[in-house]
């Protein structure tokens, strides 16, 4: 079996809309016109995107991009930023936005971006006008959202942007890493409550993967030079496990509570795991650094505008400082869709999550 194959058994989508909400892992073009520095479109991000530089933070297709082929869709489904007030918006549409977190703050130091705030409130600006398509017919546009799938990848920045950076955020002064957790999970549960009331049944949570081994935190974290430059943060890993395992707890209690709701927790975490001990049968050889960037681990600055990055880019886990390869994406994508262990997806993957 190849990783690297991405293919749909299905003719058509399995399902009539997939809309996607989170940070720079799946933004695909929200931030272009932003004043930000989290923004991705310039070579050589998109070397291997067939359309080149997009706003896509990674050399290739994002998670969302690859698990939106594996449901079917042809084609990429779109930025936000891009949409118009059309029938094609049925399909559903991107509101991820690079630096953008859970908590207002978070992400500030980069510039602008759209928090989960924001996104949820840009979707039930986009459902008005789904309004409209279906004539007013709150019933049948109910049924159109409650079959759709709605993919949600949150945190990362409220760690990477905002408690992990004392210098710039107070909240690690304010708060222990298990209160942080605790506040974080508190306004997530309205968001996302927010977004079932607007018409969301289907929800894919995604967890926050292991931030402490990026390339950034590795030439932070190992900072002698003769020391080796492959052990992980695990201060910043530990606090992420209890976010994690919230996320997990949050997905039983909306299930329990929310009629007609279908939550599933994609545990990124333990699958970036997987992928650091198994690298060689997944084809990685190099898992500590990134294929373009300056510094340590190609982690201190991250891909610049023309830099020339690795060749071999398949065999990279690490595309820049922060974000993984498409090779990578493909392998956390396959995983969440198929995976039938529970340590991957919680209680179910999403290819189940559509039959459900």
């Amino acid at each position: 079996m190849s990783f690297l194959r991405v293919t749909s058994a299905w003719s058509v989508p399995q399902v009539p809309g997939f809309f996607i909400f989170g940070d720079s892992l799946v933004d695909n073009g929200n931030n272009n016109g932003l004043l930000t520095l989290a923004r991705a479109n310039y070579l050589p991000y998109g070397i291997d995107f067939p359309q080149g530089p997009s706003g896509r933070f990674s050399n290739g297709r994002t998670m969302a991009d690859i698990i939106a082929q594996l449901l079917g869709f042809r084609g990429y489904i779109p930025p936000y930023a891009d949409a118009r007030a059309s029938l094609s918006i049925l399909r559903g549409l991107n509101f991820a936005s690079g630096a953008g977190g859970i908590r207002e703050e978070t992400g500030d130091n980069l510039g602008q971006h759209y928090s989960l705030t924001e996104q949820v409130e840009n979707f039930g600006n986009a459902v008005r006008v789904m309004r409209r398509i279906f004539r007013g017919n709150s019933t049948k546009l109910a049924d159109y959202l409650s079959k759709c799938i709605f993919f949600s990848g949150m945190g990362s920045n409220d760690y990477l942007n905002n408690y992990f950076m004392p210098n710039l955020y107070s909240s690690s002064y304010d708060y222990s890493t298990k209160t942080f957790a605790a506040i974080l999970l508190e306004e997530y549960t309205r968001q996302l409550t927010n977004l079932y009331d607007l018409g969301a049944r289907k929800v894919a949570i995604i967890g926050v993967g292991q931030i402490g081994c990026i390339p950034y935190e590795l030439a932070r974290y190992n900072t002698d030079e003769s020391e080796n430059r492959t052990h992980c943060n695990e201060k910043i890993n530990k606090a992420i496990a209890i976010f994690n395992k919230g996320l997990a707890k949050m997905v039983d209690r909306f299930n329990a509570q929310l009629p007609g709701s279908k939550f599933i927790y994609v545990n990124t975490f333990e699958s970036s795991k997987d992928l650091v001990k198994n690298a060689a049968s997944y084809g990685f050889e190099v898992i500590d650094k990134g294929c373009c960037g300056v510094g340590r681990n190609n982690g201190q600055i991250t891909c610049l505008p023309l830099q020339q990055p690795c060749d071999n880019r398949t065999k990279y886990l690490f595309w820049d400082a922060f974000h993984p390869t498409e090779a990578a994406n493909i392998i956390y994508a396959k995983k969440a869709y198929y995976s039938t262990s529970h340590t991957d997806a919680y209680p179910m993957n999403i290819r189940q999550l559509v039959m459900a």
